[in-house]
């Protein structure tokens, strides 16, 4: 096939998708460690990550060799069978989780959806109680646990039997449960909402008022796995969730999705299926993804690297007054703003820096754990300029 050239390419784009995206003017071509290039060669310094979506990096070997020794093997072929990669990638992620089974599907809104249906399958129950400023997905059950009116007002009536109360606000739980109430859905650290980072304790009091009160709390970690220095976001509070959600960066890309419960949680024969659900490819690549990541530490790299970044915004701040806020934990960050965030994203985009507006005035940052300290370095020069 000929080359495309960039105009061309987002020429075709207009003509031929769906126009539900804001995209940037950019043509990404190839991506390496956490670089990636356009089609017209420029190096840009990816502190996005594909949306947490890449966390051993781009172009991976030892992820694109497991790829393509299973791609030549068997890519997929439905659930009716037994596949050695997703049995081999359930039993490292229950172990690594301390839970109990896991079903697996294409997508984080898939996992949430999951977890819905188990938690009203198990308690007979329907009422799920979400958080404000919550994201939890785009599918109907998904987007009603969503928070954001301008993603739900369109496509409403929505599932009913959501309720949401603000977050980190325990008290506020207590007053929402009823006899009706299944679950509390949660996310460890809320992601679109900002990078909102609750007060320690807050995910073991939840625990805590879920079993006082005979519910299930389910842990959406779909952006928070990885990043924050354990594997889980939840493992910072020494608690089990009784589900949890996972997706973005557990096969670095490649669309998979995961709905892992507590012992004695499961559906019945029939109860729920995915046609791509655990296919052999995503699996391996899974699979692949965790290796590398235990192996070559990380999730503590995470952490360590983490807390440099952290430091280093906290002493921009300390230089540039429009920096009202630096929040995170681990490689999961935001910069808050007193200005409107969406000239200085763009800035940083000409200068070479990925980065996006996660709300109108915050900056926010999922790069790859890959990092080291000479890219924060980086990352701060072009933000210092920028701002």
């Amino acid at each position: 096939m000929h080359k495309m050239k960039s105009e061309q390419i987002i020429g075709l784009e207009e003509k031929y998708i769906m126009q539900t995206y804001t995209r940037f003017p950019i043509v990404v071509d190839k991506g390496i460690g956490c670089y990636v290039f356009d089609k017209n060669g420029k190096k840009y310094l990816d502190f996005l990550g594909g949306i947490a979506c890449n966390p051993a990096g781009h172009g991976n070997k030892e992820v694109a060799n497991a790829i393509a020794k299973q791609a030549e093997k068997l890519l997929n072929i439905s659930n009716l069978y037994y596949t050695e990669q997703q049995v081999i990638l359930a039993e490292k992620l229950v172990k690594i989780s301390g839970l109990g089974k896991c079903f697996f599907c294409n997508s984080g809104a898939e996992a949430n959806e999951t977890a819905f249906k188990l938690a009203r399958k198990i308690t007979g129950k329907t009422k799920i109680i979400a958080m404000e400023h919550a994201f939890h997905g785009r599918t109907f059950g998904a987007l009603a646990a969503t928070w954001k009116m301008k993603y739900k007002q369109p496509f409403e009536p929505l599932v009913p039997g959501f309720a949401h109360v603000p977050y980190n606000n325990i008290d506020a739980v207590y007053s929402a449960i009823d006899l009706n109430t299944a679950a509390v859905i949660a996310e460890p650290i809320q992601g679109e909402a900002g990078i909102i980072v609750p007060d320690k304790g807050y995910l073991a009091k939840l625990k805590k008022i879920c079993e006082e009160q005979k519910i299930l709390l389910i842990a959406d970690e779909v952006q928070s796995s990885l990043r924050t220095g354990k594997f889980f976001a939840y493992q910072h509070e020494n608690i089990k969730p009784d589900i949890v959600t996972l997706a973005k960066g557990i096969a670095n890309g490649v669309p998979i999705g995961i709905c892992i419960a507590n012992k004695g949680l499961d559906f019945d024969k029939g109860n729920h299926a995915s046609t791509f659900g655990g296919n052999s490819l995503a699996c391996a690549a899974a699979n692949a993804t965790i290796d590398f990541i235990l192996k070559k530490k990380l999730v503590e790299n995470a952490e360590k690297i983490g807390n440099y970044f952290i430091k280093k915004l906290n002493e921009l701040k300390e230089k540039k007054a429009i920096i009202k806020e630096v929040r995170g934990k681990g490689l999961m960050v935001a910069i808050e703003l007193n200005k409107e965030v969406n000239p200085y994203v763009d800035k940083c985009l000409e200068k070479g820096l990925i980065v996006n507006n996660v709300t109108d005035t915050a900056m926010r940052f999922l790069p790859p754990l890959t990092i080291k300290e000479k890219e924060v370095d980086e990352c701060i020069e072009i933000l210092d300029e920028v701002l």
